[in-house]
């Protein structure tokens, strides 16, 4: 046994320096160099993920850790951009790269917004970025973020002082079918302000990002992501987010496609009466590997969390999901709720779940359930009695499934765009 760990902390060492080696020093960009050194420490302790760590079992990270990444061709398509119509502040990265071309101008009132890669010396940025990251880290090693918080070469840093009248719409775009983008964002809400931010793209050939959120007491952050139709995606993406008293954290997430993704989040809620929804829809064809991956820490008393993930699955696409409810001693009142299902369209596709719930405290209402199956028969045939074609009676039950995790957008116009996407997604498959 000792031999074996041996053998496994060396394999980690040797996959971590060859990453290292290839991504070269650390950026020296002062404000954020000691947040930087803390987060290359923490990355060398721990080493990068392998497929024998508890937390990557179901997941092969190779795709995501290997010295430099698998080429990814540009999908190329007229599909009209989602959230277009939606009057939003863009800001664009090309590659990883911020396209001041393609954005909005970024001075939007209520909001001080600066690009990672400009900021100066002194900014406010200075007492978050890497925090939560760091955080975030017990009970749970999660080393492709602290990779990131060390060498994160762009981004963006959001200080919300008033209320967003209009979102945030990060736009990524993948043109270097070599590209490898390291992105990472902090976001701060100060006590009675809101944004909603909206996320879509694919990115890079390799994408890891991180988004670091804190929000004051008496806030609200909505965050809706859209994940794209690039089939050779390869992402690892985290959130980490604090949230305040009586603060609101309500976060969707859908993605269709790409090869392997592995989407983290890490919510703390360290006041009272605060609440927390993580949400999320996704489906995959063939060559599809699809992780969420949750943590929820209750610190304070009568919060709410949520966490609602579909899947649909088929021609051997795998999902993956495991979320945690950690409730701790004093966190009286915590009402906590979990659902994971998967709708296996075929006998090849697979769904791996990893349920927990860890609970110190004696006044709370917890729960998990988790279910897999095939598409309902009795529904199929009641439609196709109703003269409704077979495929098209798949699709209608497809969407029915998905519909509570869409359910938790708040924004009905944004709920209804990412239903639109998912019946597009259906539509070309049946095509």
């Amino acid at each position: 046994m000792a031999v074996a760990r041996n053998v496994l902390k060396q394999q980690k060492q040797d996959l971590t320096q060859a990453r290292l080696d290839a991504l070269g020093p650390v950026t020296d960009q002062g404000w954020s160099a000691a947040a930087r050194g803390a987060a290359l420490d923490r990355l060398v302790q721990m080493g990068l993920p392998h497929a024998r760590d508890e937390y990557w079992k179901f997941t092969r990270p190779e795709g995501l850790t290997q010295a430099t990444p698998a080429k990814a061709a540009v999908f190329e398509t007229d599909e009209a951009l989602i959230f277009d119509q939606v009057d939003r502040l863009k800001v664009v990265f090309v590659d990883g790269v911020f396209s001041a071309e393609d954005s909005d101008d970024l001075t939007e009132a209520g909001l001080k917004i600066d690009r990672l890669a400009e900021a100066s010396d002194i900014h406010w940025a200075q007492g978050l970025y890497g925090t939560l990251e760091a955080n975030g880290q017990d009970p749970v090693a999660r080393p492709l973020a602290a990779l990131n918080t060390a060498f994160a070469t762009d981004g963006v840093l959001i200080h919300v002082t008033e209320s967003a009248k209009r979102p945030i719409s990060l736009i990524y775009r993948h043109t270097d079918d070599s590209s490898d983008a390291i992105l990472h964002h902090v976001v701060k809400l100060d006590a009675g302000t809101s944004l909603t931010v909206l996320e879509n793209g694919p990115a890079a050939a390799r994408f890891n990002k991180v988004m670091e959120i804190d929000i004051a007491d008496g806030a609200a952050f909505h965050h809706v992501r859209a994940q794209g139709r690039d089939h050779e995606r390869q992402a690892a993406t985290h959130i980490f987010a604090r949230l305040g008293t009586e603060s609101v954290f309500k976060s969707f997430t859908l993605t269709a496609n790409g090869r392997l993704t592995r989407n983290e989040c890490v919510i703390e809620l360290t006041g009272d009466d605060a609440v927390a929804h993580v949400a999320g829809a996704c489906m995959g064809d063939g060559d599809f590997h699809h992780d969420d991956t949750v943590f929820i820490t209750h610190d304070a008393e009568n919060c709410e969390s949520r966490q609602v993930f579909k899947k649909v699955l088929r021609n051997g696409a795998t999902g993956v999901f495991q979320g945690k409810i950690l409730v701790k001693e004093g966190a009286q009142k915590t009402d906590g709720y979990q659902i994971s299902q998967s709708l296996l369209l075929d006998g090849d596709s697979q769904f791996l779940v990893k349920p927990e719930l860890e609970i110190y405290a004696d006044d709370v209402a917890c729960s998990h359930g988790s279910t897999s199956g095939a598409i309902d028969e009795d529904g199929l045939f009641y439609l196709k009695s109703r003269g409704v074609p077979a495929d098209q009676a798949t699709d209608l039950l497809t969407i029915a499934f998905i519909a509570e995790a869409v359910q938790e957008i708040e924004d009905e116009d944004l709920a209804q765009e990412i239903l639109n996407r998912v019946e597009g997604w259906l539509e070309r498959r049946r095509g």
